[in-house]
């Protein structure tokens, strides 16, 4: 009897699947859209037998980032953690602390699927591979909503000249031409957008692939101070912080228009609205349609837990693939990160851009391009300028010297 007892309990262990392991993961996706689609990357790490212990911190990259590297830097470092792609966790691979996930890149061909490759040379630091990129996104959309236009009784616009020219008409119906929040990152993104919408692919790339500077003082970048100066205006009455607020009164037919990234598409999405009909975007702001290949990656920071490090090569490895980049970036927004995937069910927005990614009219993420030290300077002169009535001849002075620094 004893060993018949012993004998079912020892099946039973070996049917029971094994203990999940957790994994706290930091982000900063927090907006209505965002917790969509990390949703989507919880429920298939849940799924796989593991176990994701959310770790979202409110208020963006900028909040977020700081907090995230003390934690890594002061001995208490979660499982996974969001970065954007580029150089933001260079000092912490070169310090040791990040885990190397090559193995993990190899096992799963990721050479051979993740499109652009410049992805995957984001997280390669002296040929290790240190992070799994989840998404491209880019900054440089305009968004319209065609309701305001309607009511006008005028054809929503199909560049940046021409929302400049029926802003007038948009104030006096009462309405915001653009929305904006107020955290700095936002005014940084919306001169980003217009560097290659106002002043053209080759003029971008002189400037920030070919340091060159003499072109940064020269009069194609002054055209886009003087746009900036113009969109200063038109968003003076936008009084809102966060960028999802911003695009709400889009949403909601307050504001025509709003200069933001592609993750807007959750918004409008969780919104019920459907692209085409109650909202138009215009990549590269309808001027120059091109994207940047910036994006989300996961690092993974090294942990004294042989266990816990095995949860991190698998939640890499589910990051990647097909199944959960589908899922993830039809919520988020975003394009996925490799080209052999399945977007049947993209809507007008996400198609626009996955066109001009299979076109190739893309270029690198300010990420990729400049220092930390050197973005930081530029958002701060941002700010400053979106604040005041700084000229533009002045601003774009005080910028090409901060570009300087960084050569």
């Amino acid at each position: 009897m004893k060993l018949t007892k012993l004998t079912a309990v020892l099946c039973a262990s070996v049917a029971l699947p094994a203990m999940a392991t957790e994994l706290e993961v930091t982000h900063w996706w927090t907006s209505g859209g965002e917790a969509a689609a990390v949703a989507e990357l919880a429920k298939a790490f849940d799924a796989s037998g593991d176990k994701w212990v959310d770790g979202a911190i409110a208020g963006s990259s900028g909040t977020a980032r700081p907090i995230m590297i003390a934690r890594i830097t002061g001995g208490d470092p979660m499982g996974a953690t969001q970065f954007n792609h580029g150089q933001q966790a260079l000092e912490l691979i070169e310090a040791g602390l990040m885990l190397d996930i090559t193995d993990v890149a190899e096992a799963n061909h990721w050479k051979e699927v993740v499109f652009p490759p410049s992805l995957l040379d984001a997280c390669t630091v002296d040929g290790k591979i240190y992070c799994a990129p989840v998404n491209i996104h880019s900054p440089e959309w305009l968004w319209l909503s065609n309701k305001v236009y309607e009511d006008l009784g005028i054809p929503v616009p199909k560049d940046w000249n021409e929302f400049v020219a029926t802003a007038p008409q948009v104030e006096a119906a009462g309405k915001i031409p653009l929305a904006l929040g107020i955290q700095p990152w936002q005014s940084n993104l919306a001169f980003g957008a217009m560097q290659i919408a106002v002043a053209g692919l080759d003029t971008w790339k002189a400037v920030n692939v070919d340091k060159n500077m003499d072109v940064a003082a020269g009069p194609d970048y002054a055209k886009v101070f003087a746009a900036a100066a113009e969109a200063r205006k038109l968003a003076a009455r936008s009084n809102v912080q966060d960028w999802n607020q911003a695009t709400n009164l889009v949403i909601t037919d307050e504001a025509a228009g709003q200069i933001m990234g592609d993750w807007a598409q959750g918004e409008f999405q969780v919104a019920g609205e459907v692209a085409g009909k109650d909202y138009t975007c215009l990549p590269g702001l309808g001027l120059n349609e091109y994207i940047s290949t910036g994006g989300d990656a996961f690092y993974f920071p090294k942990l004294d837990d042989p266990e816990k490090e095995a949860a991190q090569k698998r939640l890499a490895a589910l990051l990647v693939s097909p199944e959960v980049q589908v899922a993830f970036n039809l919520k988020k927004g975003s394009l996925p990160i490799r080209g052999d995937v399945d977007l049947a069910a993209a809507n007008d927005c996400m198609k626009k851009g996955l066109e001009i990614l299979a076109g190739g009219n893309i270029v690198p993420a300010a990420d990729m391009n400049w220092s930390p030290d050197v973005q930081k300077q530029a958002e701060d002169l941002m700010v400053e300028f979106w604040k005041s009535d700084m000229p533009a001849e002045e601003a774009q002075a005080k910028w090409v010297e901060i570009l300087k620094s960084g050569l």
